[in-house]
C-alpha cells in the first residue's frame, strides 16, 4: 500500500533531520532480514544509532532535496548506494562498535527452495534419523549410506550446496529432514560514511595492529634501500651505525697498540678463549657465553669490509 503524502512528508523530514545530526553512517544489507530481527537490532542500537529503512525511490529523492537545499553538503554520493534492499544506520559514536552490534545479530535459518546459498554447505556424516525406507531419497543426492541399528547412516561427509548456486528442492528437503539451519542472515555491511568519505566497510579490518605491521615492513624495505644506494636515511642509520662499528672493530683487533672499551672484550677473547671458559655458574653457562663471544667476532671479523667508510660503504661508493 503506497505511503500517503503525509506520512512521505513525515519520512522525508525525519530522514533530512538524521543527515544533519549524524555525521557517520553504515549503508547495510537486509536480505531475509525478518521484522522481529530488525527490531531487536534497534533495540541493541538505542542510545547509539538509528536505523532508516524505506523505499529507494524515496531515499534518493530526499537525498537530492537534501543537498539542493545544502549545496555544499557532501551526502549527494548516498544517493548511489539506494539499490537492492538496503538501508542506513546513523550514528556520531564509535564504527568499530556499532560495527559489533550489527554483525553480532544474526540468526540461523534453514535453505530455501531457489535462494542463492551465501556459503558453502556441509553435512557432516553420522546417524540421520530417518528410517530405511528413505534409502532412494539419499541415493538421488548421490550420498553414501549404510544402515545401522535401524536408521539410515551417512558414511561420510558430503559437500551438498556450493556458495553461490541456487538451492534445489532436494537439498532443501534433505537439510529439513535432518533438522540443519545452515545459513545465517543478519545486516551486511557495504558501505561506511564518514564525514563526507564513503569507502567499502572492508576498510574497517584494517586494525593498529595491521598498520603498524605495514609501516615495519615499509621501513625495512626503505633501510635495504638506503644500504644498497649507499644513501644515508633515518631508516637506515641503525645498520650504518652497527656497520661502521664492525669496520673500526676488525682494524682494532689486528692492532696491539691501540683498542677501546667496547673491543676490549674482543681482543681479550682472542688473546686468550680459555679464559672465557667455565666463566659462569654450573651447568655450561660459560661454554655458552664463549661460544656467544666467538661467533660475535666471528660475525664481525667476517662480514665487515675491508676498508669502508662511517655509513658502511665502499671508499670510492658516493659522496658521503
Amino acid at each position: 500500500m503506497p505511503l500517503s503524502a503525509a506520512r512521505k512528508t513525515e519520512y522525508f523530514e525525519k530522514m533530512k533531520e538524521l543527515l544533519t545530526t549524524y555525521s557517520k553512517l553504515f549503508v547495510v544489507e537486509i536480505d531475509n532480514v525478518g521484522s522481529m530481527q530488525l527490531q531487536q537490532t534497534r533495540m541493541a542500537l538505542r542510545g547509539t544509532a538509528e536505523v532508516l529503512m524505506g523505499k529507494n525511490t524515496m531515499m534518493r529523492k530526499c537525498i537530492r532535496e537534501y543537498v539542493e537545499e545544502n549545496p555544499d553538503s557532501p551526502v549527494g554520493q548516498l544517493e548511489a548506494c539506494c539499490r537492492g534492499n538496503v538501508g542506513f544506520v546513523f550514528t556520531n559514536g564509535d564504527l568499530g562498535e556499532i560495527r559489533e552490534v550489527l554483525e553480532s545479530n544474526v540468526r540461523p535459518a534453514p535453505a530455501k527452495v531457489s535462494a542463492v546459498a551465501p556459503t558453502d554447505v556441509i553435512v557432516p556424516k553420522g546417524p540421520t534419523g530417518c528410517d530405511p525406507g528413505q534409502t532412494a531419497f539419499f541415493q538421488t543426492l548421490q550420498i553414501q549410506t549404510k544402515i545401522t541399528r535401524g536408521q539410515i547412516e551417512m558414511t561420510s561427509d558430503t559437500h551438498l550446496i556450493v556458495a553461490g548456486e541456487k538451492v534445489t528442492a532436494s537439498q532443501a528437503a534433505l537439510l529439513q529432514k535432518l533438522g540443519i539451519e545452515p545459513f545465517s542472515y543478519g545486516m551486511s555491511l557495504k558501505s561506511v560514511y564518514d564525514s563526507g568519505s564513503l569507502f567499502d566497510a572492508k576498510v574497517l579490518d584494517i586494525t593498529d595492529d595491521v598498520l603498524a605491521e605495514k609501516f615495519v615492513a615499509a621501513l625495512n624495505t626503505i633501510s635495504k634501500l638506503s644500504l644498497a644506494l649507499n644513501m644515508p636515511t633515518q631508516a637506515s642509520v641503525t645498520h650504518s651505525v652497527a656497520n661502521a662499528f664492525k669496520a673500526i672493530l676488525a682494524v682494532t683487533v689486528e692492532l696491539e697498540k691501540y683498542s677501546f672499551d667496547k673491543a676490549d672484550t674482543y681482543k681479550a677473547y682472542l688473546a686468550d678463549p680459555s679464559a672465557f671458559a667455565g666463566s659462569g655458574g654450573g651447568g655450561g653457562g660459560g661454554d655458552d657465553a664463549a661460544a656467544a663471544v666467538e661467533e660475535a667476532v666471528e660475525e664481525e671479523v667476517e662480514e665487515a669490509p675491508p676498508a669502508v667508510d662511517m655509513f658502511g660503504g665502499a671508499d670510492d661508493g658516493g659522496d658521503y
